[in-house]
């Protein structure tokens, strides 16, 4: 059986030179999200990491990290990044943000420069599953070295059951 050959990306790039050790992982990108990596890969959702571009109310582009299995508790996240409001960007806007598509997008080497956030308890992870810079392509490292190279301001921004429910 012939091998996949690994995409190298501008992620990939990042990571070789700053000598950070990780392993990649093509599997079939079908838009199924963190359960589909997981299913793909056998991991728990919890550990697979996604890098979601949004933005504040002046539309100033930024990357929060949360947990697969988790969303985004936008309003807890603007209070603690002092916002008013913190949205999903569009995916059009996303893609020229970060040099990456929407499926695909990896907080490491974006074209440009943002803020990166991350829920604080992902930092405490062991190993981590994050976007490798292309769809069907995923890295797996250790959370400090993308602690290292990222500097993430910790967030608690996990939207919970009661704000979930309450949204019905």
């Amino acid at each position: 059986m012939a091998k996949t050959k690994e995409p190298v990306t501008a992620a990939v790039r990042l990571l070789r030179q700053a000598e950070v050790p990780f392993s990649g992982f093509c599997y079939a990108y079908t838009g199924g999200g963190t359960a589909e990596v997981a299913q793909a890969l056998g991991v728990d959702e919890h550990l697979v990491v996604k890098t979601l571009i949004m933005e504040n109310e002046q539309q100033q582009p930024l990357i929060m990290l949360m947990h697969g299995d988790r969303e985004v508790a936008t309003g807890a996240l603007a209070r603690q990044i002092g916002a008013k409001r913190v949205q999903p960007c569009a995916p059009q806007i996303a893609d020229k943000h970060s040099g990456y598509q929407v499926g695909g997008t990896s907080p490491f080497a974006t074209r440009h420069t943002m803020p990166v956030y991350c829920e604080r308890s992902i930092l405490q992870l062991e190993q981590l599953y994050i976007n490798g810079g292309k769809r069907g392509y995923i890295l797996r490292l250790r959370s400090a070295d993308l602690n290292r190279l990222l500097s993430p301001q910790p967030v608690d921004a996990v939207r919970t059951y009661a704000q979930i429910t309450s949204m019905c």
